[in-house]
């Protein structure tokens, strides 16, 4: 999802978010590791590689760090605080290579003992290239269908032009160890054109540092 939730990686551990998403005319390979050595603050560093189908490629670099101001509790709420960069050193020179300042608070809140939750992101980010700030918003869901199946919906955008949605499935192949899923997404009233399909991994460690 492209709306974060008020959760962490768990503490002192480490998981690995991958997925390929297939565009109309292009296709996207994405990993983010992180972890979380102290239990209250989460470290991201990855990226992906783009290649449209006249072969040209472009690469994004990010780098994240993230705290919660209160955890998410079952039937309850949490509150959090992450701040990022997005570089493109593929297609940009120069001083481009500062890339795109972004900070948003995601927000979750549980109901019905964690069968549904919701999401939402407000944030800004900091365009170079443009020299604006742009807002930033999300609204996403969880709803657990089985133990190990869950249905996930979102929408996201910015302050201009029109928002975007995704929906999918998230499978547990190993409950809390590693996790699979699938989406489809669009712009609104865009037809075709700019719609996507992604598949997903996530692989999440046990516990291992001190």
């Amino acid at each position: 999802m492209i709306t974060d939730d008020a959760r962490l990686t768990d503490a002192k551990a480490c998981q690995v978010e991958s997925w390929i998403k297939f565009n109309r005319n292009s296709t996207e390979k994405w990993a983010l590791p992180a972890c979380n050595p102290g239990g209250n603050l989460e470290f991201t560093l990855g990226g992906g590689i783009g290649e449209n189908i006249q072969g040209m490629e472009t690469t994004d670099v990010m780098v994240q760090a993230k705290t919660l101001l209160k955890p998410l509790e079952t039937n309850g709420y949490g509150v959090g605080l992450a701040i990022g960069n997005i570089r493109h050193p593929a297609i940009s020179t120069g001083s481009n290579l500062i890339g795109d300042l972004y900070a948003y608070v995601p927000a979750s809140f549980s109901s019905k003992d964690d069968f549904f939750v919701l999401h939402t992101n407000l944030g800004v980010l900091r365009s170079h290239d443009e020299g604006k700030n742009h807002l930033t918003w999300g609204v996403g869901s969880e709803t657990q269908a089985t133990p190990s199946v869950a249905v996930i919906a979102e929408t996201f955008g910015q302050e201009t032009g029109r928002g975007l949605y995704q929906l999918g499935l998230r499978y547990w192949v190993a409950p809390n160890r590693v996790q699979v899923d699938t989406t489809y997404g669009n712009r609104f009233g865009s037809g075709g054109a700019e719609r996507w399909f992604s598949i997903g991994l996530r692989l999440i460690s046990p516990p291992f540092f001190p």
